[in-house]
């Protein structure tokens, strides 16, 4: 089986609207690619940030500025009108934890991945007014502080994967780089993966992104194949075209990690299938 659970119905763009992309005829452009790249396991991943309730977990101004939709009309399409699994994109918000979980837990979701898109107020993965880079930060403190929250996400036990786990690499060239061995950051987050029940995702989107490289980089997954953690193939799509996007080169790389089984989830219960 291949999975794509890390799909958004919408564009990445603040002028998406939920009336314009949850709809039947756009459900059905992305299972059409589906069925077509023999994607076996789809589901659909909103950002938490769109949705008015969210406001109760983060009031963050970028959040406060996205947050039109309504959660119960978006999980009442997903489950009356389409074929998709439903997941939620949940960003883990240190001294958030018991909000973000009341949250999830109060709709019947498929799976939920868990992202840390921001440090603090500032984000690892957005130019502008929020980047964390903007005032010349130092790579290896941007990045310790994004593994060590990374391990916060794992121990929380809110998700069922950690999505683009590696993401603070997203910018490549274009921002500072740490020098030498980058396992000395993987190590931070490792001891936490290891204790949790958490499903590693290897998402092609990072193919699509400065860095032209999958998330997680191979040394990041071999750790955390050796820690016993299972792995799920996304590929963070926001228009059908990039649905299972390049995926060849991602099953060529876990299986080569020694992966045999993907992560499929249903009604928050994980279970393995052979990959292929």
């Amino acid at each position: 089986m291949l999975t794509d659970l890390h799909v958004h119905l919408r564009r990445d763009d603040v002028g998406a609207t939920a009336e314009e992309h949850f709809t039947p005829a756009n459900v059905e452009r992305y299972t059409t690619v589906a069925a077509e790249r023999g994607i076996g396991a789809l589901g659909v991943s909103e950002h938490m940030h769109r949705f008015v309730q969210a406001l109760d977990v983060w009031d963050h101004p970028f959040w406060r500025e996205n947050a039109v939709d309504d959660l119960d009309e978006y999980c009442e399409f997903v489950r009356d009108r389409t074929p998709l699994a439903l997941g939620i994109e949940a960003d883990f918000v240190p001294g958030r934890e018991d909000r973000t979980a009341t949250f999830l837990e109060s709709r019947d979701f498929d799976y939920v991945l868990g992202s840390v898109h921001f440090l603090g107020a500032q984000a690892v993965d957005m130019g502008g007014d929020w980047d964390v880079w903007r005032a010349g930060a130092d790579p290896d403190r941007v990045w310790r502080r994004y593994f060590e929250t990374l391990a916060e996400a794992a121990r929380s036990g809110l998700f069922d994967v950690l999505a683009h786990p590696d993401l603070v690499k997203m910018w490549g060239p274009q921002r500072p780089q740490p020098s030498g061995d980058l396992r000395r950051f993987y190590d931070l987050a490792m001891e936490a993966i290891a204790d949790s029940d958490v499903a590693i995702e290897v998402s092609t989107a990072g193919l699509r992104k400065p860095v032209g490289e999958i998330y997680p980089a191979v040394g990041f997954l071999e750790m955390c194949l050796e820690a016993g953690r299972p792995v799920t193939l996304s590929s963070d799509a926001h228009a059908p075209d990039q649905l299972a996007y390049r995926y060849e080169e991602a099953v060529e790389m876990v299986m080569e990690a020694g992966v045999e089984e993907v992560a499929v989830f249903e009604g928050r219960r994980r279970r393995m299938e052979p990959l292929g």
